[in-house]
């Protein structure tokens, strides 16, 4: 059930992304705080949405080679450049968009999403692995791809809102992290089945460009 639970949430989450495409929110000559309020406004008006568990982020240019916890300086979209909560489930995705026909930022663009969907069908056949060794495999596949892994985790737990946390609130136990030696199939405390997202961030630290996909695996 909180599966199905979480599937809803993300589906939701999409429908949500095409709005924003719809709308058509994503433009040159914005400020990217700008994007992130009208996206906020665009969540409440047509879906209802208030309550997010992490912050909007909202990343071009060089800005896309932060990670998650940076909070670099607000800047303006050019020509060539979220966590909802649903019925109390969290959601959690992230898509890269591109505005003009650069090629190897369409090629980045492609290549996170379709490394993410690699991993996801090679995850789909394991029953034990260490978090660590996912890690891994991401940074592998994105080198396999001809680009740097930009982030310092590679997904995390997910849940019903507020999702389990680790007692000890420095743990690295709930990401997908290479200090986390732990089997990600391993249920909770109460015996639950734990649900993850895989978030992949691939990188060109010379060209100052990063693509960014993840969703629940």
């Amino acid at each position: 059930m909180t599966r199905e639970r979480l599937i809803n949430a993300q589906d939701v989450s999409i429908q949500f992304f095409k709005a924003i495409e719809e709308n058509q929110l994503i433009v040159a000559g914005k400020t990217e705080a700008q994007l992130n309020k009208e996206i906020g406004i665009l969540a409440l008006k047509e879906f209802g949405i208030r309550q997010h568990w992490h912050k909007q982020i909202v990343r071009t240019g060089k800005n896309t080679l932060s990670p998650y916890h940076d909070d670099p300086p607000n800047r303006i979209i050019d020509e060539n450049d979220l966590g909802p909560v649903v019925k109390g489930y969290e959601a959690d995705i992230g898509r890269t968009y591109v505005l003009g026909i650069d090629p190897r930022k369409l090629k980045l663009k492609n290549d996170v999403e379709a490394a993410w969907h690699e991993l996801q069908a090679w995850y789909q056949h394991q029953t034990t692995l260490k978090a660590s060794t996912l890690f891994q495999y991401a940074t592998e596949k994105a080198e396999e791809y001809g680009w740097e892994f930009g982030g310092a985790i590679a997904g995390h737990i997910i849940g019903k809102f507020p999702h389990e946390q680790p007692l000890d609130p420095i743990s690295l136990e709930l990401d997908i992290h290479p200090d986390n030696p732990n089997d990600i199939f391993l249920r909770d405390e109460e015996g639950n089945e734990r649900h993850w997202i895989l978030e992949l961030q691939f990188i060109d630290r010379a060209n100052e460009i990063g693509g960014y996909f993840e969703q629940l695996l």
